[in-house]
């Protein structure tokens, strides 16, 4: 769990993902066309995946890929955030984040 707090705090806008999952591409697309540049994490590439899922099942993750963090909050993952995308209330909340 201390790694995953961690590694959601070193940038504005924090995805955990696996390289093989189409959600985690369709959400990373997203934010890039939002202009936010988030830090990926692909957790299939870690040697602690396993435990790196756990702690985002944990902490609230439906799944535990992807995972969106903004601000160090988790907001969860591709449900939570096209719904907040098609509610209008993402892109102030990544608007610091913008490049």
């Amino acid at each position: 769990m201390d790694k995953v707090m961690r590694l959601s705090s070193e940038k504005g806008v924090v995805i955990f993902s696996k390289s093989s999952c189409c959600l985690s591409y369709a959400v990373q697309v997203l934010f890039q066309d939002l202009g936010v540049s988030p830090k990926i994490h692909e957790i299939d590439k870690d040697p602690e995946c396993r435990e790196i899922e756990k702690a985002l099942l944990r902490l609230g993750c439906s799944k535990p890929v992807p995972a969106v963090f903004i601000g160090g909050k988790l907001v969860g993952s591709t449900n939570e955030v096209m719904s907040m995308h098609l509610s209008s209330s993402l892109v102030p909340l990544v608007k610091p984040y913008q490049c």
